[in-house]
């Protein structure tokens, strides 16, 4: 699982039918700064399948992998590689 934060949203009128009425949202990974004291954006950012409600700015919770929706009830067969299964309440380091 990954860290990401919500930057924008995609809109595709055309995919495949098991995506049909699915929130395809932008979202950058998180990673901690050089002094391990806080998040930071990273450079990496995916198209992620939206199964909570998140939104722009939201810290989310990512699956990535043959597992990103296998498990979740109603995309079992979607094609997806990404998927948004948590909105992040707070995430904190430790020392």
């Amino acid at each position: 699982m990954y860290l990401g934060r919500v930057i924008g949203n995609v809109v595709s009128t055309r995919k495949d039918e098991h995506l049909s009425g699915v929130k395809l949202l932008i979202v950058r990974h998180l990673t901690v700064d050089d002094a391990g004291k806080a998040f930071r954006d990273d450079s990496k950012t995916v198209v992620a399948v939206d199964t909570v409600g998140a939104g722009a700015g939201d810290t989310v919770l990512l699956v990535v992998g043959s597992s990103a929706t296998k498990n979740i009830e109603g995309f079992q067969k979607a094609a997806t590689d990404v998927t948004i299964v948590g909105i992040v309440d707070e995430a904190e380091l430790q020392d």
